[in-house]
């Protein structure tokens, strides 16, 4: 896999125009962006609720015998 030249770009361009077409483009790219937004998002709330998870159990005792 090599870095991707003009020729390639255009190509890819033009299979995705005759695909989509010039209407469908903006919605799929809208969709697109929406979905790498809520992908993000996810990850965010996932390594938040790890970061909680390691703060909580750091701040618990190791043992209950300690308490008394």
């Amino acid at each position: 896999m090599g870095n991707l030249g003009f020729q390639e770009i255009l190509l890819i361009a033009v299979v995705v125009l005759v695909l989509f077409g010039g209407r469908k483009i903006p919605e799929f790219m809208r969709g697109l962006g929406r979905g790498i937004r809520e992908f993000n998002d996810a990850k965010d709330n996932v390594k938040k609720e790890l970061e909680d998870g390691i703060k909580e159990k750091d701040q618990k005792p190791s043992s209950p015998a300690q308490q008394q």
